[in-house]
């Protein structure tokens, strides 16, 4: 998956995608449930928070 049918996917930009892949921004709630729902695996598979 590109990360522009990601970002299609779960509403947001293609930047904002690269930025979560680079730790630079933390995604809201909603975006990180619908980002975990596109790849049908729970949050804590896709996120985690040290």
């Amino acid at each position: 998956m590109s990360q522009q049918m990601l970002a299609d996917a779960v509403g947001v930009t293609r930047q904002t995608i690269i930025a979560i892949e680079k730790n630079k921004y933390s995604p809201s709630l909603e975006v990180a449930f619908k980002i975990a729902g596109v790849f049908r695996c729970p949050l804590e598979r896709v996120f985690s928070y040290e």
